[in-house]
């Protein structure tokens, strides 16, 4: 099945019905919180990642009284959400330059942020879209994938996949659209069992299962 640029919009309308005002997983209540969220979030599930942060936000959630922890109680900490022992090194040294640099702020730009240790183009899109409403499209494991398999936006690497539906997606809409096709990975298009008999999307999607002349019965 071709996908055609009618195709795509198509999908993208969907998407937006189906997920419009959607937001990120992650329980946080100050910039600093999604930052460090977003660092933990690294090949971990959110509801991991707000169990961990439940326990440790109450006490430090700022760069200084997390400085103040140390790489082994931070270790401790943070070591049901996988890499921990990468993660706590990122994060301690992170809140040194935010202390250092940006007197404890987050910084508001791609370049600034990219140069924090531990963050990386997701991270910082995340960042940008979420707490300062810059456009920036995220793209996560989710992305990613659902992005391939519709063929919104092939790609090899995130960084193909960004920049494809960055030319896709008009850009007041990149943070929502980010959004989107997060929650319908973790919904309907999820990594190892695709649940296509459930999905709006499958008369247009070159991956589904689903028997085309039968989809929109079901």
């Amino acid at each position: 099945m071709r996908v055609t640029k009618q195709n795509k919009h198509k999908m993208l309308n969907i998407l937006e019905e189906l997920y419009r005002d959607t937001k990120t997983a992650l329980n946080y209540s100050t910039p600093f919180e999604l930052l460090i969220a977003v660092i933990l979030s690294a090949q971990c599930t959110d509801e991991r990642v707000n169990i961990t942060t439940k326990r440790l936000f109450p006490q430090y959630n700022t760069p200084k009284t997390m400085l103040a922890l140390g790489q082994e109680k931070l270790e401790e900490l943070i070591k049901d959400c996988g890499l921990f022992r990468s993660k706590a090194r990122n994060i301690l040294a992170a809140c040194a330059m935010l202390c250092e640099k940006y007197e404890g702020e987050i910084p508001q730009t791609f370049d600034e942020l990219i140069q924090l240790p531990g963050v990386g183009r997701k991270t910082a899109n995340v960042v940008l879209s979420v707490l300062f409403n810059i456009p920036a499209i995220a793209v996560d494991t989710h992305v990613f994938r659902v992005a391939n398999r519709l063929e919104l936006a092939a790609g090899e690497t995130p960084r193909q996949v960004e920049e494809e539906l960055m030319r896709i997606i008009p850009t007041e809409k990149w943070g929502e659209a980010h959004h989107w096709l997060i929650w319908h990975g973790r919904k309907v298009c999820k990594a190892r069992k695709p649940l296509c008999i459930n999905c709006l999307l499958s008369e247009v999607c070159p991956s589904s299962t689903i028997d085309k002349g039968k989809a929109g019965n079901k």
